[in-house]
């Protein structure tokens, strides 16, 4: 059984930076990509870095040159570091892990930007 489980959400002020780390556990084959998504109460989820197996990485354009997605494929993890936060920032972040035929989605992790 395949668990996403994403860490690293908070509380932060405007401006300020957050860490947010997804671990991919369980009978595993052959991950490709490895993204990050957003969500806030009564919109859609909307898709915030994605990164390929080899390295590739995607931003949607509210992400660019404030976040930053890596991935270790010897782990199974992905970071995103997020910088320069708004408070429009503000949702539930989560972690997407794509393998042959399925995609798998963590629990969530909230980040909160407000003074």
């Amino acid at each position: 059984q395949v668990q996403v489980v994403e860490s690293g959400g908070g509380l932060v002020q405007p401006g300020g930076s957050l860490r947010l780390s997804c671990a991919a556990s369980g009978i595993i084959r052959n991950i490709y990509d490895m993204g990050w998504y957003r969500q806030t109460p009564g919109e859609q989820r909307e898709l915030v870095a994605v990164i390929s197996r080899g390295g590739l990485t995607r931003y949607s354009d509210f992400a660019k040159g404030r976040f930053t997605i890596s991935r270790d494929n010897a782990r199974n993890t992905v970071t995103l570091e997020t910088n320069s936060l708004k408070p429009e920032d503000t949702a539930v972040y989560y972690c997407n892990v794509l393998t042959l035929g399925n995609g798998y989605w963590g629990q969530g992790t909230q980040v909160t930007v407000s003074s």
